[in-house]
């Protein structure tokens, strides 16, 4: 009887044999099917990582030009001002630049030349 009981177990597929269903996945055959999946999955969680850290470095780079811009806008309006200052009538009668030249600030108002009403 017992024989008979051992020989209908290995007749028996081997989920109702007692062995758990997991069991099947983890042969040799099944796991070298699985292969492709598991590279596909590896390339996949690479991509992932690369994607942080390009996003990372990106952000990084953009961070970086807006202060670069933000210390050029400054250094603009630091130019500007200066110039403009510069070029006042005041200070540009105080200038070396001027007086090397042997340029002076006028007394008397300009001259208008007008010409004859007559000639064209």
């Amino acid at each position: 009887m017992q024989e008979q009981n051992n020989k209908e177990r290995d007749q028996q597929p081997a989920s109702e044999a007692g062995q758990p269903n997991w069991k099947r996945w983890l042969n040799y055959q099944s796991i070298v099917k699985q292969v492709p999946f598991f590279l596909f999955l590896a390339f996949l969680a690479v991509v992932y990582i690369y994607n942080g850290h390009y996003a990372d470095k990106t952000m990084r780079k953009i961070t970086r030009t807006e202060k670069e811009v933000k210390e050029l806008k400054w250094e603009y309006i630091a130019v500007k001002s200066k110039v403009m200052f510069q070029s006042k009538q005041s200070e540009l009668v105080k200038s070396e630049a001027i007086q090397q030249l042997g340029l002076k600030e006028l007394d008397k108002p300009p001259v208008v030349l007008k010409e004859p009403a007559g000639k064209n």
